[in-house]
């Protein structure tokens, strides 16, 4: 009986021992949040899993993307961003990188940042031959104006935005005005989203600009229409993204590079495992959509929508873990 006790506690003694390193191992880790519904969902995921399944000591720390960056590139510090768009900040992000202070660790969203214009499935599914702007642009009829229904509709994001000044002039360089086409200037986000959603649920003709991933997209099932022209970058900078440039030409929207970033020390202090799960651990545009309309619809938190896709996506993230993290997250639950 003592021999059964002496190697009873000698196995706990183990255990809590090497619970205790991995802790130490891991320490404090502070993950950034930015201020939009994608990132706040990934950033309490990623605390959950770190401190449940590899016994770190996770915080997160509010921040936007121009500050955090910087201050990773700068400081080191946040620990971690998990999802950074990178494109915002190229000479930053790559300075950052030449002096060793921060590293690209793979992407949450390997679909990317994308941004576009969408109808809606059910009227993509009744009309097959319409796959690209240009088909779009034909058919006026389609897409009927709220106020002159002789006209078809473009519906453009609000004043301020970056995706309305490039919507404004991907119009003008399609020809929409004499495609028989007018642009809905929406007034807000909110105005923009209400009208997409409005003409949803009433079945009827929508044509819009919008981005994925989204809540809304999430919600309402929508198709990209493809432009039907290569992306051209130096045009893109020249004229497309440039309000009173005269002589917009079509293009391509480019795809938003969204990756993880993590500090050097921090990639260098942890375990490999950890280090593994912030590597594989990404998710579809789809999947994240829909998890941002359930968030949306229940008026949930991200540390509610982190444990409702943990709860309900096993299948998923149990191949980002290590066996034994699955087990304690999944006992965590």
């Amino acid at each position: 009986m003592n021999k059964l006790l002496a190697s009873t506690c000698l196995m706990l003694c183990l255990t809590a021992g090497a619970s205790a390193s991995n802790a130490a191992e891991c320490g404090s880790v502070t993950i950034a949040s930015m201020n939009w519904q994608s990132a706040e969902v990934l950033s309490n995921l990623d605390k959950f899993i770190l401190n449940e399944g590899y016994g770190c000591s996770a915080e997160i720390t509010i921040g936007d993307t121009v500050p955090t960056i910087t201050s990773m590139a700068e400081k080191g510090q946040p620990d971690i961003a998990p999802e950074a768009w990178i494109d915002l900040l190229p000479d930053v992000v790559k300075k950052g990188q030449d002096d060793g202070r921060i590293v690209t660790v793979g992407s949450p969203l390997p679909d990317g940042g994308v941004q576009g214009w969408w109808i809606p499935k059910y009227l993509a599914d009744a009309h097959p031959d319409i796959k690209t702007i240009g088909d779009a642009l034909k058919h006026p009829e389609l897409f009927p104006a709220p106020e002159d229904s002789s006209k078809g509709a473009l519906l453009n994001g609000p004043q301020g935005w970056g995706g309305t000044v490039v919507t404004t002039q991907l119009f003008n360089a399609f020809d929409g005005e004499k495609a028989g086409f007018t642009l809905i200037d929406t007034g807000s986000a909110a105005g923009l989203d209400g009208a997409i959603a409005k003409a949803y649920e009433r079945k009827e003709g929508l044509f819009t600009y919008y981005w994925s991933p989204t809540a809304l997209l999430g919600k309402y099932e929508m198709v990209k229409l493809e432009p039907g022209v290569p992306h051209d970058s130096a045009e893109w900078k020249r004229c497309n993204t440039v309000a009173d440039c005269p002589d917009p030409k079509p293009n391509a929207w480019p795809v938003d590079t969204i990756v993880t970033l993590v500090a050097k020390p921090f990639s260098e202090r942890v375990g490999p495992e950890v280090m593994d799960y912030l590597t594989k651990r990404s998710w579809s545009n789809e999947t994240v959509s829909k998890l941002m309309a359930w968030m949306t619809d229940n008026q949930a938190s991200g540390e509610e929508g982190a444990k409702r896709f943990l709860e309900e996506n096993q299948d998923m993230w149990s191949k980002w873990v290590s066996p034994e993290a699955a087990e304690k997250i999944k006992a965590a639950l």
